[in-house]
């Protein structure tokens, strides 16, 4: 291997829309992907034609095809990575389907650039897009759309890798969604540090505040108003509860028409097509961990593995998480980005902020592809301040898979004997979970969900004999324990367990 096989960023690219924007097109997440790639071809300003250059092209998985039983209301295509290819005029040899999860954009840097690095590809892309927003916009006005389609060629459909991702117990108890796993994972967080519901709900939004500021000078922010502390943290009927202990302001807003794109080759390729020396931007290291499902964690109010990738990624930049000028933490929700504030024991407030483009709450949580609009905003802020560190936090699952990433224009060595793209191995210890578990447990966490039909109250508790974690739901005419749930400090309570409907275990204060 030599210096020209080095893989960099050569263009970067983000589309959006709107529907009350005059311009706005209604486009299909693969005409958003298509338009933020050209977007970034343009980026390049390359001498030459780029195009047919693109040896791989991966795109990544929208919502709609992101699980077994997810459905595209207007259809899809069968071929997403060909359908954006056809759409530029590439013709790509390889074409890739990314598993689903947050992580997905940032690994596949560092993968191709592997690829890169070891002569296996030239000149490769990952583009991704949600039209989330479109289909709620025309369902709300009677319309459909068809954007089903297929394509021709070979497809490497990697698969939906949502395989051990939520405990089936878990998803018994009507724990089934992200928000209501987080919830878990966040008052476990809550519960180790002693914080009152009301004190940790400002935490959140002291927080998030910052973020609102950074996605108003966004032109690709979803939501652009800024928002204190205070209102963020403040439950009004707008801003309600969605699951304790969090508002409707502080969580990932999927409501968006979004799309990011990122071309890499080899400096040997950005030599031949013309692409300035000024506007590579190189990959420093890239690493990726992964943990147990939720209840087998031995702490639930921390992920050692998300910690872990992202000290990895450091160690192979030669780099401290001082020494960075940017950062942009995945904020799904508030715990993916205090775990890393917590494992690098850096301030909630530090002045350099933790996102560079709003956050998911407030530019958007555009599917899977997030990271993607991060690493775009990281490429330019590094471009216009030559010599420069970014650091990208991608998360995935329930702080499920991690990918931590750095950048600069400053040359990265890959060369070294060691590669810079590594997948770390997954945690050996794991807790016992009990399925049925009836007779005393205390309780580890918990969350309340306000729903039509009555509020569902959930715990996670360990079982006295043994130890093993199980989950229990309140009963639905058991309105005096739901109400013990409410002031939101159950952490250390005992509890009695019992069968219930449906397989599900219920409980009672002791």
């Amino acid at each position: 291997m030599n210096d020209a096989r080095t893989p960099v960023i050569i263009g970067v690219g983000q589309f959006s829309e709107a529907p009350n924007h005059p311009a706005y097109r209604g486009c299909s997440p693969v005409e958003l992907a298509a338009a933020a790639l050209r977007e970034a071809i343009k980026d390049t300003a390359a001498a030459r034609d780029l195009v047919g250059s693109i040896d791989t092209l991966a795109a990544i998985r929208q919502f709609e095809m992101s699980t077994p039983q997810a459905q595209a209301p207007f259809g899809h295509s069968n071929n997403p990575p060909r359908s954006i290819a056809k759409r530029i005029g590439a013709n790509p040899r390889r074409a890739i389907l990314e598993i689903a999860g947050g992580q997905g954009n940032q690994q596949l840097i560092g993968e191709l650039g592997e690829e890169i690095a070891r002569g296996r590809s030239d000149l490769a892309v990952i583009a991704g897009a949600e039209a989330i927003s479109t289909v709620l916009h025309l369902k709300s006005l009677g319309e459909t759309r068809d954007w089903s389609e297929t394509v021709d060629g070979d497809l490497e459909d990697r698969g939906f890798g949502v395989d051990n991702l939520l405990d089936e117990q878990l998803a018994r108890h009507g724990i089934d969604t992200a928000i209501a796993v987080y919830a878990l994972l966040e008052n476990a967080r809550r519960a180790r540090l002693g914080r009152s519901l009301e004190d940790y709900r400002l935490d959140i939004g002291s927080l998030f505040a910052p973020f609102s500021v950074v996605a108003a000078a966004n032109p690709h922010a979803a939501a652009r108003a800024v928002h204190s502390a205070a209102a963020l943290a403040t439950v009004t009927e707008r801003n309600r509860i969605v699951a304790e202990p969090y508002t409707r302001m502080t969580v990932a807003r999927d409501q968006v028409n979004q799309a990011a794109a990122a071309i890499v080759c080899s400096i040997a390729k950005a030599r031949e097509l013309g692409v300035p020396a000024d506007r590579w931007v190189h990959i420093h290291g890239i690493a990726a961990a992964h943990e147990p499902m939720p209840l087998q964690r031995p702490d639930l109010s921390r992920s050692p593995a998300s910690v872990a990738a992202s000290v990895r990624a450091l160690e192979l930049a030669g780099r401290s998480i001082e020494d960075m000028d940017f950062l942009d933490l995945y904020s799904c929700f508030a715990i993916p980005v205090f775990n890393i504030i917590d494992g690098f024991g850096l301030a909630a407030d530090d002045a350099r902020g933790y996102t560079v483009t709003g956050g998911l709450p407030f530019f958007g949580g555009a599917g899977n592809n997030y990271s993607l609009h991060a690493i775009a905003e990281a490429v330019a802020r590094l471009r216009a301040r030559p010599g420069s560190w970014a650091f990208i936090g991608a998360n995935g699952g329930f702080m499920s898979k991690y990918s931590a990433g750095v950048y600069s224009t400053r040359p990265a060595a890959w060369n070294a004997p060691e590669s810079r793209n590594q997948d770390l191995d997954a945690p050996a210890d794991v807790v016992a979970v009990a399925d049925g578990a009836p007779g005393p447990a205390i309780i580890e966490s918990y969350t309340l969900i306000p729903r039509p039909k009555g509020d569902l109250g959930a715990v996670v508790a360990r079982v006295r004999d043994g130890g093993a974690r199980c989950v229990a739901v309140v009963a639905p005419d058991d309105a005096a324990t739901l109400g013990q749930l409410r002031p939101g400090m159950p952490f250390g309570r005992a509890v009695h367990l019992s069968p219930g409907d449906r397989g599900r275990n219920v409980f009672k204060f002791a």
